[in-house]
């Protein structure tokens, strides 16, 4: 019986990357093949040079068409099967690889995200402002909250899917939402996290509104939207000194991973609204004004883990696990 394969991939759009699909009729049992696109219409070739390859790396089921039907995460190769330059999936499993085994790294990741309707976050009036912030963090009512339909019917998408995730919840402005993945290895959280994404707009498209990933969708006096990202190694989750050793890291490399963590951060690392300014590096417990908390339940526990709060929701998940990965596991190697 045939079957479609939903073949998603990120393409070369600049400064954030952007999701492509397309889809293949194969029959059903049959391993997804490798496949090609256009690379001259994603910013990832030259006209005259234009095929780029797909290969497969996670299969799920396709909760949007059901039946046998499956989603198929591919990453991005060159015609000679070598990594494309645009593939920053090759590297984070190089990383994986190389400390996987000893530090057993995991990631759970925070994703907030925005609805957009008519131009607007979904709940702000066609003239002027909503309320200011305050009720719509976790809220309940029509009157603070919007989108929770299309909310409840992504997690629905992402249980059927068979993704990790654990949780959602409304955010600090209004129309604003988050889900989490993990805990996972750097490569699955990030596998993850970009089919949780791709659910996320399929889901939303058949409400007629947009989900975005801008870090600071409203300029003034309202939350941005970040990609809280958790990190513990078997270290970590064992005793209290490799995480602060684990913050200590991150704050020798600040400026590296502030470049990497998503176009327009400063934008959004402002030092108000939760956030801790772009230009300063802390770390504190349970203080989410600092760029990386440590939980209190860790500091209470003597063991768990760290949350780099700096990410920004349109981060690529495998360049800031992979950074995250190399910066804490490298320094307690003596590799930095």
């Amino acid at each position: 019986m045939a079957i479609r394969a939903e073949y998603i991939w990120i393409d070369g759009s600049e400064p954030t990357q952007k999701l492509r699909a397309k889809t293949k009729v194969i029959f059903n049992g049959e391993e997804p093949p490798v496949w090609g696109f256009d690379g001259s219409s994603t910013n990832q070739a030259p006209g005259n040079q234009s095929d780029c390859v797909l290969n497969p790396v996670k299969v799920v089921p396709d909760p949007i068409r059901g039946g046998d039907n499956i989603l198929v995460l591919c990453e991005v190769l060159t015609v000679d099967m070598e990594p494309h330059p645009s593939n920053t999936r090759a590297a984070c499993v190089e990383a994986a690889s190389k400390y996987g085994e000893k530090y057993e790294p995991w990631f759970g990741i925070e994703q907030e995200y925005t609805f957009f309707k008519e131009g607007r976050p979904f709940g702000f009036p066609q003239f002027g402002y909503p309320a200011p912030q305050g009720g719509y963090y976790c809220g309940i009512g029509s009157d603070e909250i919007f989108g929770r339909e299309i909310v409840e019917a992504h997690l629905d998408n992402c249980i059927k899917a068979g993704l990790t995730i654990s949780g959602i919840n409304a955010e600090v402005m209004i129309g604003q939402w988050e889900f989490q993945i993990g805990p996972l290895g750097p490569v699955e959280t990030s596998d993850e996290i970009w089919l949780a994404r791709y659910l996320l707009y399929r889901t939303a498209e058949a409400f007629d509104v947009a989900a975005t990933l801008d870090p600071k969708p409203v300029k003034g006096d309202w939350n941005g939207a970040g990609a809280h990202t958790n990190f513990s190694t078997k270290q970590m989750r064992e005793s209290y000194d490799p995480i602060i050793a684990g913050a200590e890291a991150l704050g020798k490399r600040h400026d590296l991973h502030v470049e990497n963590y998503g176009a327009d951060i400063e934008h959004r690392l402002t030092g108000l609204h939760e956030t801790a300014p772009w230009t300063h590096y802390s770390y504190g417990v349970s203080d989410r004004g600092a760029s990386v908390r440590i939980p209190w339940q860790t500091a209470k526990d003597g063991q768990g883990y760290l949350e780099d709060r700096r990410p920004n929701a349109n981060m690529d998940p495998y360049t800031v696990t992979r950074l995250i990965t190399e910066t804490i596991c490298g320094d307690a190697e003596g590799d930095l």
